[in-house]
C-alpha cells in the first residue's frame, strides 16, 4: 500500500488520541504497513501493542494477534473496541472461554471483513475448525506478542508457540512481527529460527527502566515488612508476585484483615473470580493484587508503583518482565523482592523429576537469579548485562546496592587468576566447577579431569567458591570471558580478557550480599504475628509498670503472674505500645479470650503512658494473624465441641495420642478455649482434678508442660496433668 504518513499521524490521534509516537513506533509500522517481517524488543511500557494495533486498523484484512492469555485479551479487545466506538466487531478474541453462539458470531464478523483485530490463544490458532475459517479471511499480517514463550531459554516456555509457522503456512504467508519486552540474545536467536524470519528487521529498544527503583531484601518476617510498606504508602496501586497459590490466599488475606484493600489472582480461581479481581485491580477498585505468575503479561495498567516479588522468580527474565509493570507511565516504580536461600532450594526442587535438558535449563537460570540477588554491584548494570545491553555507568543511584554501597576492593588479581584459569582448560565448564577449583574444593568431577593436579587448585582458597562465581559472573559482565548458553552456560575466554590478564588495571569491585536461610513457607503457622524478641528493644520504664500492674492483678484476682499474661506478652507490649484489642491481640501470647479477659488495665495503663510521654506509636508493625483455618485444626475442635471420645478423634486423624494432645494443647495455647469436661469427669477422679488443678491456680510458675510433669509426677499419670491443665488454661488463662 502507498504510505501516508500524515493518514498514519491522524488515525494514530483519531484513534489512540497521541499527538507523537513514543520511540522507534513509528519506524516499525511503517516497517509493518511495507509488508516486511519485524522483530520488536520493547520494555514493558514502551508501547508494543500499538506497533501492531494501528496497522491492523489501516491495512485491508485482519490481523492475527498470538497472545498467551485469556485475559490479556480480553483487555486489549476491550481497549480497541473502546477506541472505535460503535463497532464492536472490530475486534475479537478465539480461545477456550468462548460459547458456541460467540464462536459463530466470530465467525461472521471475520469472513464478512468487520473485523480488523483477532486475538487468538496458540492453542486455539492451531485447532482445526479455526484453521479451516481462518483459510477464508483475508490475513493482513501475523503479530506474535510475548514471542519470547518461544524458546525454552525464556521465562515463560509454551511448546503451542513452536508451532505457530506451521500453521501461518497452512492459513496462508503474510508478514510476521514479533515483540517480546524481554529477550537474551540466546532467546532472540530462537525465536528469528523458529518464526522462520531471519530477514526479519529488528527494533531493540534498550531495556533499561530509569524510573524503576531495584532492591533485594532479606526474607526476615516478609509479611510484616509488606505490610509496613504499603501501610507507608496508602492509596498506591501494587501488584505481590508469589510462586504458589497458597501463599497468594495467605498473602492476600492477611493484608485484607490488616486494613489493605488486596485481592488474590491464580489459575486455580474460578474463570468469573479472577476476572473481576483483574477488573477490580485496573478499575482501581482495590489497591493490591496478590498474584501467581498468571497475572500481568501485557496488562495495561500504567499508575501501579511497586512490584513486589514475595518469593524469587525463577528467572532474571521472568523477573525483569514482572518489575516491568511498575511505573509504565514514566513515574515512581519501585521494585522489592525478598530473598532466602531456602527459596533457591525449593525451586531447584521443582527441576527434580523433569528431563535432564530442562533440569540443566532450569538450574542455569536460577543461578542467574541467585547470582543477581547477592551481589553487592549495581543491579540495573547486572540487569541490562543479562539482556546484552552495556550499562556505562557504575552508580545508577536508584538501586539498593547503589544506594547503600558495601565496600570496594581491588579485584585485579583475582580476575586475572579467573581468566588465566580458564584459558587454561582444553575443555569449557560450568562456573560452578571453575569457583570450586580456585577454592580448592576437590568434587567427583575435579578428579575425574584431574584439575586438583593443575597449579591453579587452590590458589585462591583464602576464599570460598561463592566468591569466586561472584568473580566469574563480573567477568561475565565485563566481556572478559563469555558463556556459552547453547552448552548449558560453560565458560569460554575472550580478546577482552587476554588483554586484561596481560596488562591489569584496577578493578574495583563491592562483594556480594549475605543472607540468612529465611522461613519456609511450608511449614504450618510459620508466620508469627510478632517477632520472638527475647526482651530486648523495648521500653524499659513501661515494661516494669505493666510488670507492677500484673503482680497487683494477680494478687487481687488471686492467679498466677503468667496466667495472666506471659513475659514475652509483656515485652512485645513495652515494644508496641497496643492500645485496642485488636493491637492487643497482635503481641506475643495474647489471644482473643484473654485479652478481653485481662486487657482493660493494661490497655489504659499503656494509652496513658503514650500520652503523657508522648510517644510515637508504631502503628505500621502491628500486624493481625490470620485465623488458622487448619482443617486438622478446626475438625479437632468442631469434634471436641461434639463431645466425641479423644480416642476417636486421633484415630480418625492418624494421631496416636501423645501426638493428638500435642495438637490440642497447640490450640489451647494460641488461645482458642477447648471444653474437655465432658471427657475429664468421665475418666479422671474429682479429686485429682481439684488437686492438679490448685497447683497450677497456685503453685506454678510458668504454663510450662515440662516444668508440671517434673513437679507433679509420681503422684498422677502424665494424661492426668495434661488434660487438667488444658482445663485450666482453657477455663482461667484463656
Amino acid at each position: 500500500m502507498d504510505i501516508d504518513t500524515t493518514l498514519i499521524h491522524s488515525k494514530l490521534r483519531e484513534f489512540f488520541g497521541f499527538g507523537t509516537f513514543k520511540g522507534n513506533q513509528e519506524e516499525i509500522i511503517l516497517n509493518l504497513l511495507h509488508g516486511r517481517d519485524s522483530f520488536v524488543i520493547m520494555p514493558t511500557g514502551g508501547g508494543k501493542s500499538l506497533c501492531y494495533q494501528l496497522p491492523a486498523l489501516l491495512l485491508p484484512g485482519t490481523a492475527i494477534v498470538v497472545s498467551p492469555l485469556i485475559a490479556l485479551m480480553k483487555n486489549q479487545v476491550d481497549a480497541i473496541r473502546g477506541f472505535v466506538a460503535g463497532n464492536e466487531g472490530i475486534a475479537h478474541f478465539l480461545n477456550s472461554s468462548l460459547s458456541k453462539a460467540q464462536i459463530a458470531e466470530v465467525r461472521e464478523d471475520l469472513v464478512s471483513g468487520v473485523t480488523k483485530l483477532l486475538y487468538v490463544a496458540p492453542e486455539s490458532l492451531t485447532k482445526e475448525d479455526n484453521v479451516a475459517i481462518l483459510k477464508d479471511v483475508k490475513i493482513s499480517f501475523y503479530a506474535v506478542d510475548e514471542a519470547h514463550c518461544i524458546s525454552d531459554w525464556g521465562h515463560d516456555f509454551r511448546p503451542e508457540y513452536r508451532r505457530i509457522r506451521p500453521i501461518v503456512d497452512e492459513i496462508g504467508r503474510a508478514p510476521i512481527i514479533a515483540l517480546t519486552a524481554t529477550a537474551t540474545p540466546k532467546v532472540q536467536s530462537d525465536i528469528v529460527k523458529n518464526l522462520g524470519i531471519p530477514d526479519a528487521t529488528v527494533f531493540k529498544s534498550s531495556f533499561n527502566r530509569p524510573n524503576l527503583y531495584y532492591e533485594v531484601r532479606d526474607k526476615v518476617e516478609p509479611e510484616k515488612d509488606i505490610i509496613k510498606y504499603i501501610k507507608q504508602n496508602p492509596g498506591k496501586s501494587g501488584i505481590i508476585y508469589c510462586l504458589s497459590r497458597k501463599k497468594v490466599e495467605e498473602l492476600a488475606n492477611m493484608l485484607t484483615i490488616n486494613g489493605i484493600n488486596a485481592v488474590p489472582y491464580h489459575a486455580g480461581l474460578d474463570a468469573k473470580v479472577r476476572a473481576e479481581n483483574q477488573d477490580r485491580f485496573l478499575m482501581e477498585d482495590i489497591d493490591v493484587i496478590v498474584a501467581t505468575i498468571a497475572f500481568g503479561m501485557g496488562i495495561d495498567k500504567p499508575d501501579v508503583r511497586f512490584v513486589i516479588h514475595y518469593d524469587i522468580p525463577r528467572s532474571l527474565e521472568g523477573y525483569y518482565q514482572e518489575t516491568g509493570r511498575a511505573g509504565r507511565d514514566g513515574k515512581e516504580g519501585v521494585c522489592i523482592t525478598y530473598y532466602s536461600y531456602k527459596d533457591i532450594c525449593k525451586l531447584e526442587k521443582f527441576l527434580q523429576g523433569k528431563p535432564v535438558s530442562e533440569q540443566e535449563i532450569g538450574r542455569q537460570l536460577l543461578m542467574e537469579t541467585v547470582a543477581y540477588a547477592e551481589s553487592g554491584e549495581c543491579r540495573r548494570k547486572l540487569l541490562l548485562g543479562y539482556f546484552g545491553e552495556d550499562y556505562p555507568q557504575d552508580n545508577c543511584g536508584a538501586c539498593d546496592n547503589c544506594l547503600n554501597p558495601k565496600p570496594k576492593f581491588d579485584a585485579a588479581g583475582d580476575m586475572k587468576l579467573a581468566i588465566d584459569l580458564v584459558a587454561s582448560l582444553p575443555e569449557h565448564f560450568k562456573v560452578e566447577h571453575l569457583a570450586n577449583i580456585l577454592a580448592g574444593i576437590n568434587t567427583a568431577l575435579i578428579k575425574s579431569y584431574k584439575h586438583d593436579k593443575t597449579k591453579f587448585f587452590g590458589a585462591g582458597s583464602q576464599h570460598n567458591a561463592k566468591f569466586w562465581e561472584m568473580i566469574i559472573h563480573q567477568a561475565v559482565i565485563r566481556h572478559f570471558l563469555t558463556r556459552n548458553i547453547d552448552s548449558y552456560g560453560v565458560i569460554s575466554s575472550t580478546p577482552q580478557g587476554a588483554e586484561f590478564s596481560a596488562s591489569p588495571y584496577t578493578l574495583m569491585l563491592a562483594g556480594d550480599r549475605s543472607f540468612t536461610e529465611g522461613v519456609d513457607d511450608d511449614d504450618e503457622d510459620n508466620v508469627q504475628t510478632a517477632p520472638a524478641r527475647g526482651g530486648s528493644g523495648g521500653d524499659a520504664v513501661l515494661l516494669s509498670m505493666l510488670k507492677d500492674l500484673r503482680k497487683d492483678l494477680s494478687r487481687k484476682l488471686q492467679l498466677q503472674p503468667w496466667v495472666i499474661f506471659g513475659d514475652a506478652s509483656l515485652e512485645d507490649m513495652s515494644i508496641m505500645y497496643p492500645e485496642t484489642l485488636d493491637e492487643l491481640k497482635t503481641c506475643q501470647g495474647v489471644g482473643e479470650g484473654k485479652a478481653r479477659k485481662y486487657g482493660k488495665p493494661f490497655m489504659e495503663l499503656i494509652s496513658k503512658y503514650v500520652e503523657e510521654n508522648e510517644i510515637e506509636r508504631p502503628d505500621d508493625f502491628l500486624v493481625k494473624s490470620m485465623p488458622n483455618k487448619s482443617s486438622e485444626k478446626i475438625y479437632i475442635i468442631q469434634s471436641i465441641d461434639r463431645r466425641m471420645d479423644l480416642e476417636d478423634i486421633a484415630s480418625a486423624k492418624g494421631m496416636d495420642m501423645g501426638e493428638f494432645m500435642t495438637a490440642v494443647e497447640n490450640i489451647v495455647e494460641s488461645g482458642t478455649r477447648l471444653d474437655l469436661n465432658y471427657y475429664i469427669d468421665q475418666y479422671i477422679d474429682s479429686d485429682v482434678v481439684d488437686e492438679i488443678y490448685d497447683y497450677f491456680r497456685n503453685e506454678a510458675e510458668s504454663d510450662s508442660l515440662e516444668t508440671a510433669l517434673n513437679d507433679l509426677s509420681g503422684d498422677y499419670e502424665e494424661m492426668e496433668i495434661r488434660l487438667v491443665r488444658i482445663k485450666f488454661l482453657s477455663e482461667v488463662a484463656n
